[in-house]
């Protein structure tokens, strides 16, 4: 299985994406490759530790790639966090604030039971935002939340501290 230090080297940076002066990690050659996809989601699982996961929450978008590959490694369901408006079913909402503004994320009520065991998954922790909203969301329909995880975290962003959660585990730290 190939290694973090692997997973490392694959990660691309591409300067000046999306917006001149951000140097963005594109995940992308990770994915391409087969071998390394499958590492960064066994790594993701290992992060529940013994925990017997109920199910994997995914945030919308790139976190679904990751989310339903650990939820099938780990036997539990797959639920998405999705960007207001994008879900069929009864919703809950949670507003957040980006850089120039504020957005939200949705959770279907009846998506995770009170007392079910999770694990939040998402590819990038930057600033937070995302994630913090995804926490609360949870903690509303009384989820027990095990970890939160990422493959990536930009470190001078200080994203964990806009998280609620006493276990965030990063595979990559920058």
């Amino acid at each position: 299985m190939p290694t973090v230090a692997e997973l490392d080297a694959a990660i691309r940076d591409v300067p000046d994406f999306p917006k001149p002066g951000i140097l963005f990690k594109d995940i992308t050659p990770v994915l391409g490759d087969p071998d390394l996809f499958k590492a960064s989601l066994d790594l993701l699982a290992e992060t529940a530790g013994d925990a017997k996961i109920d199910k994997v929450v995914g945030i919308d978008a790139r976190g679904f790639i990751f989310a339903a590959g650990v939820a099938q490694i780990l036997g539990a369901g797959f639920v998405p966090v999705r960007k207001e408006g994008k879900l069929p079913w009864t919703t809950r909402s949670m507003a957040y604030t980006l850089e120039y503004g504020e957005s939200v994320v949705e959770i279907h009520e009846d998506a995770i039971k009170p007392g079910e065991k999770i694990l939040l998954v998402d590819d990038l922790l930057a600033t937070g935002g995302t994630a913090a909203a995804a926490i609360k969301l949870l903690k509303a329909l009384d989820a027990d939340i095990v970890s939160v995880s990422f493959l990536i975290e930009l470190a001078e962003l200080n994203g964990r501290e806009a998280l609620d959660h006493p276990d965030i585990k990063a595979l990559l730290t920058y």
